[in-house]
């Protein structure tokens, strides 16, 4: 397929904020932010794609703008991976992970979606020829608000939108304990510290980490990357997940070689996009260890993982990022039954943008006003 154009829109949409949203990042955080990646073929076939955002959507732009659109525009692909790993050689030397490979994981997810629209199939159609499942299970993940009063709320919230199982970004004991006080013990929960705490802060606390029947700990310990510590924190009645900020196959076939974890988190956006997320997937399949991927927040990485899912039953479940924005950027509530999201049986990775929105609330680079 030849690319015949290429652009990167940035939307930044608010969401309803209560406590005060600091803690995950420096700033508060606020608003959903998507680095929108748009390539267009030779038939007119447009594909989508979505490198990671949060605040840094200004420097992913830059970075495909700069470093990969002017040699991408004008070529003719006939092996995404390939590309993709010609792509990271050529930029290396600007980092080998991080913002760097969130702009590939942009750039390739919309090749991947063009070429099963080219094909006329679903990408899950495309990547598996067996059965596929038809709707994905989610868990909502709730933000960070570092009050009890609030955890308990938003967790009651959960629950009432039909969610099963509650993931907290929550740090202090007391605030984990008051979600565990409000479900009950019927209902699994996941804590993600983001590498908050030190190994010996979790050995220290492990009678009362063990007393909130957590379903698993994630990012328990800075740098996310130190294996060989995450290994050893297993086997102690809380399972281990990380991976979420790991990028490439080569950093997730270190952390399994390791030991590492017993839940894999690949992020679409941030691992290197679909060729990349494949790899580790199918890496973790044969590893038999389980996958519970983080996933994108409503954009193309959303609706790609939702595909990735169904062609791979190695995954497990997704992360719905349970928040009340001002617009959806696409239908994801329309598609959504208490925790169970559907599959799009369309060609691509079934993302289609409210243009409305993307217009309202879409921005250009370094402009933050919404």
């Amino acid at each position: 397929m030849k690319i015949v154009s290429g652009e990167v829109i940035l939307v930044e949409i608010p969401f309803m904020l209560r406590g005060a949203g600091v803690g995950i990042m420096p700033t508060a955080w606020k608003t959903l932010e998507f680095a929108l990646v748009k390539l267009e073929d030779e038939l007119g076939n447009i594909g989508w794609g979505e490198g990671f955002g949060y605040s840094l959507i200004d420097a992913t732009k830059s970075i495909i703008d700069r470093l990969i659109l002017p040699s991408l525009v004008g070529q003719t692909i006939t092996d995404i991976p390939a590309w993709n790993l010609k792509t990271q050689r050529q930029l290396h030397m600007f980092g080998r992970y991080g913002v760097t490979i969130f702009a590939i994981s942009g750039v390739d997810m919309a090749l991947w979606d063009l070429l099963a629209k080219r094909q006329g199939k679903p990408l899950h159609r495309l990547l598996s020829d067996g059965p596929a499942r038809t709707e994905i299970p989610f868990y909502a993940s709730l933000v960070r608000y570092a009050e009890p009063a609030l955890v308990a709320q938003s967790s009651r919230e959960a629950l009432d939108a039909g969610f099963t199982r509650i993931k907290l970004h929550e740090i202090s004991i007391p605030n984990i304990q008051s979600c565990r006080d409000t479900v009950g013990r019927d209902v699994s929960i996941f804590v993600d510290v983001n590498c908050a705490w030190s190994h010996d802060f979790v050995e220290a606390n492990a009678d009362d980490l063990l007393k909130l029947d957590l379903a698993w700990l994630e990012e328990p310990i800075y740098p996310p990357e130190d294996f060989q510590a995450l290994a050893s924190l297993r086997g102690k009645g809380i399972p281990i997940a990380a991976g979420e900020n790991w990028c490439t196959s080569f950093q997730f076939e270190n952390a399994l070689a390791a030991g590492a974890v017993d839940y894999l988190q690949p992020s679409i956006t941030k691992v290197g996009g679909i060729s990349e997320y494949v790899s580790v997937v199918d890496m973790a399949a044969r590893h038999n260890v389980t996958l519970m991927p983080h996933s994108p927040y409503f954009g193309p990485g959303f609706f790609a993982s939702l595909q990735l899912a169904a062609a791979r039953p190695a995954i497990h479940a997704l992360e719905y990022n349970f928040v009340k924005p001002d617009a959806w950027i696409a239908d994801v509530e329309g598609i959504r039954s208490g925790d169970m999201i559907e599959v799009s049986d369309e060609p691509g990775i079934g993302f289609h943008p409210d243009l409305d929105v993307v217009q309202k609330y879409g921005r250009t680079l370094g402009s933050r006003n919404l």
